[in-house]
């Protein structure tokens, strides 16, 4: 079987900004086999999050809900929003780098 990608298993990622300071990132699994691969130890967790979007892992808060099957995770932004270096003003494409994330093999 072929390398899959986050983004070709699940139903959808989005993101968005959580306050001025904050970016939060939304996946929806379409299964329950589908959420258990991703919620997975070492699959979608702070440090896979921490390498993803250069933030530490301290700061990233990841909030599972498996009756939803979505994984919610929050981090601080790079640059406050609005500012003079800010590129994206409402986090609308922060959630490119997890769609592009390699999953490991389904069981």
């Amino acid at each position: 079987m072929r390398d899959q990608v986050l983004g070709t298993v699940a139903e959808l990622i989005r993101s968005k900004n959580a306050g001025p300071f904050w970016i939060t990132l939304d996946v929806f699994l379409a299964n329950d086999a589908d959420y258990r691969r991703v919620s997975a130890p070492g699959v979608l967790d702070e440090a896979t999050i921490a390498r993803l979007y250069q933030v530490p892992a301290g700061q990233i808060r990841v909030f599972r809900l498996p009756s939803l099957r979505a994984i919610k995770i929050s981090f601080p932004r790079p640059t406050p929003q609005g500012s003079f270096t800010d590129r994206d003003m409402h986090a609308g494409q922060q959630h490119i780098p997890l769609a592009a994330l390699r999953l490991p093999p389904a069981p």
